[in-house]
């Protein structure tokens, strides 16, 4: 489900904003507002931050915050440069290669990247579960996957994955392919315990495609049930569903432990220093993905990124929504990001 903030204030008015972007380009057009599009677990830190900026910053427009998911947010900011596109994406894994290709394609080479914080792809049952689980990512692996292992799929309930674990039907609330959620999920949960299995890594070097579909593919008869881009949505069913569990980032889980708490993977429970330390396996960084075209176009947009870079340090109001201050070389390294912008390449990529 997609759920759009149309403005944080009511004034709508756009006026020109016809300065010349940087790169070369030309953004132009009739837009003094902000767009931000994409991951709906980035959506309330960049909520909170336009909020507090609309405050500060009067005189620009209130920036515009949509929750689209990562994936569907990146292909609408590498829809073109111009004031009919967003000029920030957020997201809760890294741009890929084909959306860099993408963005290049439709005008866009000034793609900069900026990380704002850790949080961490949290598994939740409902506080008031009588019996605890403990999941390895072998476990989640087996009973998620539509082929497990490249075998059918039979299990039905905890029991059938591991004896260990509880007879209960296997019933999980997830989010959508759009998601950048679902394909951290896929990287730090799902591949690991998919090649946990010799062949399967092996799988990996003679026939990667294939690998990625035995590893990657959720299975489709109900026990797996996509829960769309709404987390407290999410939240509200695991807490109500005795049994159920779901996959979220963790600053909803923070928000919630009333109704809902983390469950432990390889042994580790999902907390703020388990995640900072990426001891948690479930650990990522967030970005913020800035369109280089749209700097001196958009009025605040530069003003915006520096409002950002002073809210994630420690003791910053995003950290008391959630946040995960990212370790000190690497917020330095955001900052000159923000303070120094440099496109990002598919090379780059290769680095981390």
């Amino acid at each position: 489900m997609k759920k759009t903030i149309l403005s944080l204030m009511a004034a709508l008015a756009l006026t020109a904003c016809g300065q010349g972007a940087t790169g070369g380009g030309e953004a132009g057009g009739s837009r003094n507002q902000i767009r931000i599009v994409g991951s709906s677990t980035v959506y309330p830190f960049s909520v909170a931050v336009a909020e507090r900026f609309a405050q500060s910053s009067p005189n620009f427009g209130a920036p515009i915050v949509e929750s689209t998911g990562s994936g569907s947010g990146l292909q609408l900011f590498c829809g073109g440069v111009g004031p009919q596109h967003p000029d920030v994406a957020n997201a809760s894994r890294r741009i890929k290669a084909t959306e860099i290709e993408l963005c290049n394609r439709n005008g866009v080479n000034q793609i900069l990247e900026v990380p704002i914080g850790i949080d961490g792809l949290a598994l939740i049952e409902s506080a008031g579960r009588p019996t605890n689980f403990n999941l390895s990512e072998r476990d989640i692996y087996a009973a998620l996957a539509a082929n497990p292992f490249g075998r059918p799929q039979t299990a039905r309930t905890w029991r059938d994955v591991n004896p260990a674990l509880p007879d209960v039907p296997i019933r999980v609330y997830g989010p959508p392919p759009t998601s950048g959620t679902r394909d951290s999920f896929a990287e730090l949960i799902l591949d690991k315990g998919c090649d946990s299995d010799p062949a399967m890594e092996a799988l990996k070097e003679s026939d990667s495609d294939r690998h990625q579909q035995v590893c990657r593919q959720l299975r489709e008869d109900g026990a797996f049930i996509e829960a769309g881009e709404n987390d407290n949505l999410l939240v509200q069913r695991v807490a109500e569903n005795q049994g159920a569990i779901g996959i979220l980032g963790y600053s909803f889980l923070e928000e919630n432990t009333d109704r809902v708490r983390g469950i432990p993977v390889q042994g580790v429970a999902p907390s703020a220093e388990t995640i900072q330390n990426f001891t948690y396996p479930g650990a990522r960084r967030l970005y913020i993905y800035v369109k280089g075209e749209h700097l001196n176009a958009i009025p605040g947009l530069r003003e915006f990124l520096t409002a950002f870079s002073q809210a994630w340090n420690p003791g910053g109001y995003l950290t008391q929504r959630g946040m995960i201050p990212l370790p000190d070389n690497e917020r330095q390294a955001a900052l000159q990001a923000v303070q120094t912008p440099r496109p990002v390449t598919a090379a780059d990529l290769q680095q981390r």
